[in-house]
């Protein structure tokens, strides 16, 4: 088939529709630029947010060190207040030990002390059983 159209005719048609296909490339490439822009964009949101997620997971697992640290400072005042009281058992059966030897020894000086006072007693007795043997005897010697 022959064609009817003029030479160049026919390379204006072919230039217009190489301009058409450039403008069509074009058109593609400007929609694949904004595509690759909005997944750059889309990209740089994502990290921005991977970003602050590790930060956020940092800043927990620091929280998480601090209150570990709090639980083992909380556990050892309880171990020492613990040993505390075992001191403070043994200490107040010491003390209780003490307190009954020191009645023990009360209640022995004061029986000493109660023994004592008899036979202070009873010499008096003596004593004054003698004055009157020799008031008599005195008595009985002079004479009158």
């Amino acid at each position: 088939m022959v064609s009817k159209i003029s030479p160049p005719e026919e390379r204006r048609e072919q230039a217009e529709t190489v301009r058409e296909e450039a403008e069509d490339g074009r058109v593609d490439a400007e929609i694949g630029r904004t595509e690759k822009e909005d997944h750059r964009e889309a990209a740089e949101v994502a990290r921005k947010e991977a970003e602050q997620f590790r930060r956020f997971s940092e800043e927990a697992r620091e929280s998480r060190d601090q209150h570990r640290e709090a639980l083992e400072v909380l556990r050892q005042e309880q171990e020492s207040l613990r040993d505390l009281q075992e001191q403070m058992r043994a200490l107040k059966e010491e003390a209780r030990i003490a307190a009954e030897s020191a009645r023990n020894a009360a209640m022995a000086a004061v029986q000493a002390t109660a023994e004592t006072l008899e036979a202070t007693l009873e010499s008096m007795k003596v004593v004054e059983e003698m004055r009157r043997t020799l008031r008599d005897i005195r008595e009985r010697s002079t004479p009158a």
